[in-house]
């Protein structure tokens, strides 16, 4: 890892180190943010909604897709689910907790979990078998979605809850530490959106243990490498929650799927 990497401990508020650590660096990592306990649970509570969504043949969620695919068994699984909060209150109480309160003071004034906008809380499900239709993701910033919709670049952070240990050979997120404060030119074109796949000399791989949090500017270049391993050892899940400023815009059953969504049903493989 880069020697700049540190891993840190989130209570009821930030330290003036913490918040210095991510202005520079567009990131920060904290460890233990949950008990294996904790961890289990959430799996637990997002199997149940699977076996749900499944049953019901739930195709989108407030407009966004839910993305389906095969466990190494064969058996249907959800790999993508969004606004996951709304139908557990397991995760609903989590976006609760006194310290996911405190990274609100990252944006400052006006900062706001998302709870109820963009995609809502995110699980992520990877798994890297015969049958995988969602081991990675190519580079891409996540203010592109701001600028698609022709709207105002708003700052927007994104809040990964780690539910797997992971080693760099599992994959996982790889990101471009301080390109937060590049211009518009170098985040609309540095690299190929979602198609681009090639490590980056610069790139940092991000590594958690169960139950960390970690969190990264949305105009950081960021990339989910695909695993090495294949099998049992490949699982791995992760939550995104963002936390966002701006106009308040909340999702219902009747929103509507976005190009940029249906966009995504192709290339995100």
């Amino acid at each position: 890892m880069s020697a700049a990497y540190h891993t840190f401990t989130l209570g009821n508020t930030l330290t003036d180190e913490q918040k210095a650590f991510f202005e520079e660096h567009g990131y920060i990592h904290f460890s233990g943010f949950l008990s294996p306990e904790e961890v289990q649970e959430i799996v637990t509570a997002s199997e149940e909604v699977q076996e749900k969504w499944i049953a019901s043949k739930v195709e989108k969620v407030n407009g966004v897709p839910v993305k389906y695919g095969k466990d190494l068994d064969g058996r249907p699984i959800v790999q993508r689910f969004a606004f996951l909060n709304q139908h557990t209150k397991v995760l609903s109480d989590l976006l609760r907790d006194d310290r996911m309160q405190a990274l609100l003071q990252l944006i400052g004034p006006g900062a706001r979990i998302g709870a109820n906008e963009k995609d809502g809380m995110v699980l992520n499900h990877y798994v890297n078998g015969p049958e995988s239709t969602f081991t990675k993701m190519g580079w891409h910033t996540d203010g592109l979605r701001d600028i698609f919709l022709g709207g105002k670049l708003n700052p927007m952070l994104n809040v990964g809850i780690h539910l797997s240990t992971l080693r760099p050979e599992n994959g996982g997120l790889r990101i471009i530490p301080g390109t937060h404060k590049q211009g518009i030119l170098s985040m609309l074109f540095r690299k190929k959106y979602f198609v681009g796949h090639k490590p980056d000399k610069n790139e940092l791989a991000i590594i958690p243990k169960a139950g960390d949090l970690t969190v990264h500017d949305g105009r950081l270049w960021h990339r989910v490498a695909k695993s090495s391993i294949i099998g049992e050892e490949s699982r791995r899940r992760v939550i995104y929650v963002p936390i966002i400023a701006g106009k308040y815009e909340p999702k219902h059953e009747n929103s509507p799927t976005l190009l940029y969504q249906r966009l995504a049903g192709v290339i995100l493989k």
